[in-house]
């Protein structure tokens, strides 16, 4: 078994665990992998952050959090032009700090992402000989009415990727700061 062998059933065995979606038949669902070569707790200290979404978030102008960061806290997010929408607002369902799990909903907003939900995990891998980050985010949301499940995961998976590598771009800044020792392998 070669090493992208072994990625690809880290990653499916992460993805039953931890990214189960209800899917309508008027719904569409996908998940995303990106590998950052950044140590985990350095990626978890950015997406962890549910009030702080425009640390790596490329979109997002601003975010106002009600609530104390716990389950069921709201942010509102305003996003930047060029995308059809100026806010969202997301409330956190799930953020556990051991298995690096954040869950968010949207609930409101002037766009078309009705009754969207994401997932994303960080996971601790050894990339190139050092720390680094399998990450995995997942959604599943309403096709709107117009739209085909193709176009609409085509969207939502263009977005995604665009804040995943705003998220390795970032993380990885930070692991040059801070100079993170390799693993050695024996």
């Amino acid at each position: 078994m070669n090493g992208g062998d072994a990625y690809g059933i880290m990653e499916a065995q992460y993805t039953r665990r931890h990214h189960r979606h209800e899917v309508r038949d008027d719904q569409c669902t996908s998940a995303l992998v990106k590998h950052v070569k950044a140590p985990v707790h350095l990626v978890w200290s950015l997406v962890r952050r549910f009030d702080q979404p425009q640390r790596y978030k490329p979109f997002v102008s601003r975010c106002i959090m009600t609530g104390d960061l716990g389950i069921g806290s709201v942010r509102e997010v305003n996003v930047k032009s060029g995308l059809p929408a100026t806010t969202s607002t997301e409330r956190l369902e799930l953020l556990d700090d051991d298995e690096h799990i954040l869950g968010m909903k949207i609930v409101g907003g002037d766009h078309r992402l009705r009754n969207y939900s994401s997932i994303i995990t960080v996971h601790p891998e050894v990339i190139e000989g050092r720390p680094g980050t399998m990450v995995i985010e997942s959604f599943v949301v309403d096709v709107p009415e117009g739209n085909t499940k193709d176009e609409t995961c085509y969207f939502v998976e263009a977005l995604i990727r665009c804040n995943l590598k705003s998220l390795a771009d970032v993380s990885e800044r930070m692991a040059v700061l801070d100079q993170t020792e390799p693993i050695n392998p024996y």
